[in-house]
């Protein structure tokens, strides 16, 4: 898996930095999620190529999470795009999108389609035979989800040495790969731990923005390899952070540590403070493996 920060500041863009969006590279996808104002011009200048976006996750429609989404759509058009796209968001985002495209006469020439969220509950809301996505629920001010990317169990990796001693043919490979047992010509069993590795543990990366510090996500998350979660404030503003439905990085390092996640990435910084090294500071008192996103910063994990 690997992720890039196109923006990750709460509120308005600024001139040094960007509202929410960011690309998860998983199994052949490029999975956009969220798309604040700015998007196209982040994917630009950090060469992500629009062809590979096939399929974009909105949490909420709050515009620093989504009034990047209209021009890129229409730059896909003006880019003479063909394949289909798939946009996932809350109820609305349909009409928002659609009318904007209706009053500037600009329909798409590619297939546009809408998966338009309104469950209450974590959902699977795309799946095909290397990776799930399912909602996360949050607790915002309007309707909020965040996503949870989870790969599958791949195939397990063949042992060329054994397979070579026992002179087992090409034509069984695949099934070993599959989890078979081979039964030779002569009737000889070999088991197929014998013939192969266990295939590397599947990984999957949380993304949890915007909310209020939401404990009952733990269950849902728990040993996710990484955990984006809001951090908008600091516990000096946590009266903020109530009023406002967001989180202080304290509480962001709790919830990463209940859920036993690999790694924390915070994110959606206020920018009232003067240095996001203080983010990274409070929730170290809490969890031990805290990186800060910022635009442009990539993880590999």
């Amino acid at each position: 898996m690997k992720l890039h920060i196109l923006g990750c500041y709460a509120a308005t863009p600024r001139t040094l930095t960007n509202p929410t969006s960011q690309v998860l590279e998983v199994k052949n996808h490029m999975f956009l999620i969220d798309c604040g104002e700015g998007t196209q011009v982040q994917l630009r200048k950090h060469k992500i190529k629009f062809s590979r976006i096939n399929h974009i996750f909105i949490s909420h429609l709050h515009g620093d999470h989504f009034f990047g989404l209209s021009g890129l759509v229409s730059t896909f058009r003006l880019l003479g795009r063909e394949k289909e796209l798939h946009i996932y968001g809350p109820k609305g985002i349909k009409e928002a999108i659609t009318l904007l495209l209706k009053l500037g006469d600009s329909w798409t020439n590619y297939q546009l389609y809408f998966h338009e969220l309104t469950n209450k509950g974590p959902e699977v809301i795309f799946e095909d035979d290397k990776i799930t996505v399912e909602t996360i629920r949050l607790n915002h001010r309007i309707y909020t989800n965040g996503f949870l990317f989870k790969e599958k169990l791949g195939e397990r990796k063949l042992n060329v040495e054994a397979v070579a001693k026992h002179k087992v043919d090409k034509a069984y490979f695949q099934n070993i790969k599959n989890g078979r047992d081979v039964v030779l010509d002569n009737g000889m069993v070999i088991p197929n731990a014998d013939l192969s590795f266990d295939p590397p543990t599947p990984k999957s990366y949380a993304y949890c923005s915007d909310t209020a510090y939401k404990p009952d996500i733990v269950e849902q998350i728990t040993n996710a390899t990484a955990l984006y979660h809001e951090s908008t404030f600091l516990e000096s503003e946590v009266h903020l952070a109530v009023r406002t439905k967001h989180s202080t990085a304290k509480e962001a390092a709790a919830i990463a540590k209940a859920a036993n996640v690999g790694q924390l990435i915070l994110g959606h910084y206020s920018t009232r403070y003067k240095s996001i090294d203080l983010f990274k500071e409070e929730a170290l008192e809490v969890f031990p493996n805290v990186e800060l996103a910022d635009d442009g910063k990539f993880f590999d994990f």
